[in-house]
């Protein structure tokens, strides 16, 4: 505030900073832009740490320019039920329907059904919520995982 006081007072009407000694940030230029876009373009999924990693700049210079420069954010894709094609969805159902036919056909079927314990089994491994996260721009579509079904 004092040197504000005595500038006014000197006749100093300027409101800009004065040139200062130091150095420049030069990490934001087209060359680095470009070693943090491939990583984000072979797989949107790696977190900044490795982008970091791969580029050989800071953290903290990747998150501003993936944020700043890019106008990427990190979101988690969405979940939905399940991912059917027309032609598993027309398979499942002739299996329900030759089950139904040869249960009608012969109540001695349902005898030789093999159980078990009470364990489930999932369809594929699921992957985590942060292993699902990926950098997008606003102009991507949203991604879809299928969710975990027992």
């Amino acid at each position: 505030m004092c040197e504000w006081y005595s500038s006014f007072k000197g006749g100093e009407m300027s409101c800009e900073d004065q040139p200062r000694s130091g150095q420049t940030s030069t990490c934001r230029n087209d060359e680095n832009l470009d070693n943090v876009r491939n990583p984000i373009n072979v797989d949107r999924h790696w977190a900044t740490e490795e982008i970091s990693e791969i580029s050989g700049l800071s953290w903290s210079s990747c998150q501003r320019m993936l944020k700043e420069d890019m106008n990427m954010k990190r979101v988690s894709t969405k979940f939905v039920p399940q991912f059917l094609t027309e032609e598993q969805k027309n398979n499942r159902w002739n299996v329900c329907y030759n089950l139904r036919e040869q249960a009608a056909n012969n109540p001695q079927i349902l005898s030789r059904v093999v159980t078990g314990d009470e364990t489930w089994c999932y369809g594929y491994d699921p992957e985590t919520k942060q292993a699902s996260n990926h950098w997008k721009t606003p102009n991507s579509p949203k991604s879809k995982t299928a969710r975990q079904i027992r």
